[in-house]
């Protein structure tokens, strides 16, 4: 390295271009870098969810969980198979091992599947595969409220925000939960259909015939050639009731003799609540490697302009708004890495006493951060905790390089009597070795941290690799423009001088110099202050808290609670919404939003509460102790299954992962059931133990239909009739659809 320390010296032009191009290039990198809370991680995880509405969980377990886990089994890199059958869904979850790659992983899957599609029932809908993207996870959360009916609100969420948002660059998905959708109702009278001798299926058959637009191809009319199109779709909710069902003699039968159809919307099936009062709720999610801030800030923006067009009883509200964190997280880090530089500049000025040679070593504070953002637009890297954490941590290693190259250079201009020029290439040759030799030991400690395995590899990749660029990047400046800007810039005379005489110099020169030779005197009690530092390390590190990421305070939390199964959505609601009462009458507690069923599972018996806390430096405890406060209002209903999380979720309904988990294997579901009582039991009695839970679900009470096989055979009447007919009568049939304001809603038989 001397000899590119020696050119350097001689061509200063080429030494500062070497590093100005590095920096001028992490300038660059740095505005188009990512602002995100952790690292972007790739999980190779694929979650396949179908649906068959109104179907029993044994029947998907059955007909659909278990043909599904046959076929992906057989997929090579699996690592974990897991599967959940709840009432008219089932979900599995596949889990590869690390070294698989997940789109591949994915596209076998998908492969597999579509073998598998045909044997599905026919009730069941496609089966949707999706890979688990935690950088696409959601942002924020809109809450639209207005004392309006809720389906106008519905409405106006749909058409006037959610498509809006949707078009923004870097939004993902807008999911609305707790609205009420539009829908027309045809209901059909038993009796009416007796009278006529008419089934429930022929009036579905009727429905789908009489509302139906099919291509009719094209016409040529002399130099003109016309479309042909068969106008047979309705267009108004009310036609519906004309439509003709059959005929008795000379009598048509129409949907109005037999039932009535009316402009109604869907069934609900989740909740949102504000503070109490109804409210529909729009989960903003980003797209994979957009900046998370930068997102936010667009959609943020977005409904300032929309806000202006609202009716003025429309209120929109932000909530479990993520970029607000990450923004005080990463300028926190910004702060501390400014601030860092600036001292450890102070620190060299006060030892030195000279401003020249201060500047000379803290140059190498910033050209070594600056050129490390060029690495990090390189690899794909974000501003996040872990990268800034680690440009904060070397502020004070980068500036190391380049003391040790000016310090022995300044020792030949002032032992040596060298001129300038001479000294900075002779000084820089002797410690050339040394200067490498160190730097080396450093890259050996954090370059494996970027090759690291498992899961906690991923996380701290971007950590080590961040570290070792800029490590690199010092021990480039030490050898280039430290003993380049050495041979300019240092004087003789004033740099001796000041450094003989200085006032901080001395009294560490003595009280060093004093301590060493106590050290020297003592070697027997120096090994054993040493093997005593080392062995305390020990009990340390077990005293000390252990967790993978750090629980921080961010003025929001969740609970979650999960009612008896059975228990309808009315009942949940007012559950979820005494408790939520009981959080808002906290002094800290600022808002609560409510959300029950919603999600994929669509739940009705389960219930989550976002917490709004006023900001920290407004309130006079911490976060934690609210959450706390808050399991105790949960220990007053014993029914339910609750937990109490510092990660907001803001799609909201789910449980989130604990930090012990024990898994139960066995196939005698009984044995199953009562081994994971017993433990739950047991663990409750452990006092430094919260929010225990259990996956394991009880089925739903469920009302059974038993065919008389004898007697549906003298009438003649087939099994699937009656399902159909119950099916139909009771949960509803989509028969068609109905299309109105650019929009398609489904028209349901029931």
């Amino acid at each position: 390295m001397h000899k590119l320390a020696e050119i350097c010296i001689r061509r200063p032009v080429f030494a500062t271009m070497l590093v100005l191009s590095l920096t001028v290039i992490g300038v660059f990198c740095f505005f188009g870098l990512g602002v995100d809370l952790l690292p972007k991680i790739d999980m190779p995880t694929v979650v396949i969810t179908v649906s068959n509405p109104g179907a029993a969980a044994e029947q998907i377990e059955t007909e659909i969980t278990k043909k599904i886990e046959d076929a992906v089994n057989t997929i090579s890199g699996i690592d974990d198979l897991r599967s959940t059958s709840v009432e008219g869904l089932s979900q599995v979850i596949v889990q590869f091992s690390l070294d698989k790659n997940g789109d591949v992983g994915a596209q076998e899957i998908r492969d597999k599947i579509s073998m598998i599609v045909g044997n599905l029932p026919e009730t069941a809908k496609l089966p949707i595969i999706q890979k688990m993207d935690p950088d696409a996870q959601p942002i924020f959360q809109i809450v639209v409220s207005s004392p309006r009916p809720l389906r106008e609100v519905t409405q106006i969420a749909k058409k006037k925000i959610k498509e809006q948002i949707e078009n923004i660059s870097g939004v993902g998905q807008v999911q609305i939960n707790g609205g009420a959708e539009r829908e027309i109702h045809v209901t059909v009278d038993p009796d009416r259909l007796r009278a006529y001798n008419l089934t429930v299926n022929d009036v579905a058959l009727a429905l789908n015939a009489q509302n139906f637009e099919l291509p009719g191809g094209r016409v040529d009319e002399g130099s003109r050639e016309l479309t042909v199109r068969t106008v047979g779709r309705l267009s108004e909710p009310e036609q519906f009731n004309d439509i003709a069902v059959a005929t008795r003699g000379s009598y048509v039968v129409r949907i109005r003799d037999v039932g009535k159809a009316t402009d109604s919307e869907q069934e609900l099936r989740s909740v949102s609540r504000l503070s109490g009062s109804s409210a529909v709720t729009l989960v903003v999610s980003k797209q994979s490697g957009q900046n998370s801030v930068a997102v936010s800030d667009a959609v943020k923006q977005k409904l300032e302009d929309i806000s202006k067009t609202l009716p003025k009883d429309v209120k929109i509200q932000l909530l479990a708004d993520t970029s607000i964190f990450i923004r005080k997280a990463v300028s926190a880090l910004e702060s501390h890495l400014i601030e860092g530089s600036i001292l450890a500049s102070i620190v060299i000025f006060f030892f030195l006493s000279n401003i020249r040679t201060t500047l000379i070593a803290a140059i190498a504070i910033p050209t070594s951060i600056i050129s490390t953002f060029g690495l990090m637009g390189a690899i794909g890297f974000t501003l996040n905790q872990l990268t800034m954490l680690a440009l904060t941590l070397m502020v004070g290693i980068v500036i190391d390089d380049a003391i040790i190259v000016l310090e022995n250079i300044f020792r030949f201009i002032e032992e040596k009597n060298m001129p300038p020029f001479q000294a900075a290439m002779a000084g820089t040759k002797e410690i050339g070795l040394a200067v490498m030799a160190t730097t080396l030991s450093l890259l050996a400690v954090f370059v494996p941290v970027g090759f690291m395995g498992g899961m906690v590899g991923r996380f701290m990749s971007s950590f080590g690799f961040t570290s070792a660029f800029a490590i690199a990047v010092s021990l480039l400046v030490s050898f280039t423009l430290t003993p380049m800007l050495c041979s300019r810039f240092i004087k003789k005379k004033s740099q001796a001088h000041s450094t003989k005489e200085s006032r901080v110099f001395q009294p560490v020169d003595r009280f060093y110099t004093r301590l060493l030779i106590w050290a020297l005197g003592h070697r027997r009690s120096m090994v054993g202050l040493c093997a005593f530092v080392v062995i305390s390390i020990i009990p340390l590190f077990m005293i000390i808290p252990k967790n993978f990421m750090p629980q921080d305070d961010r003025s929001e939390f969740q609970v979650n609670l999960r009612a008896p199964e059975g228990t309808s959505l009315a009942t949940t609601t007012n559950i979820a919404e005494r408790i939520a009462r009981e959080i808002r009458a906290f002094p800290e507690v600022t808002d609560t939003l409510t959300t029950i069923g919603g999600g994929q599972k669509g739940e009705v018996n389960t219930a989550s509460i976002s917490v709004k806390l006023k900001p920290l430096e407004e309130r006079s405890i911490a976060q934690s102790q609210v959450m706390l406060r808050v399991r105790n209002v949960l220990g007053l209903f014993p029914n339910l299954r609750t937990n109490v999380s510092s990660q907001s979720g803001a799609g909201g309904g789910n449980f989130t992962q604990a930090d012990i988990q024990f898994v139960v294997n066995g196939p005698d579901f009984k044995l199953l059931q009562k081994y994971s009582t017993s433990l739950l039991q047991k663990l409750k009695g452990m006092p430094k133990v919260v929010d225990i839970d259990s996956s394991l679900v009880v089925g739903k009470p469920e009302l059974r239909v038993r065919v008389n096989r004898q007697r549906a055979a003298d009438l003649g009447v087939r099994v699937t009739d009656i399902a159909t007919a119950v099916n139909t009568l009771i949960a509803g049939q989509v028969v068609t659809t109905f299309n109105a304001d650019s929009d398609q809603y489904d028209v349901r038989l029931r």
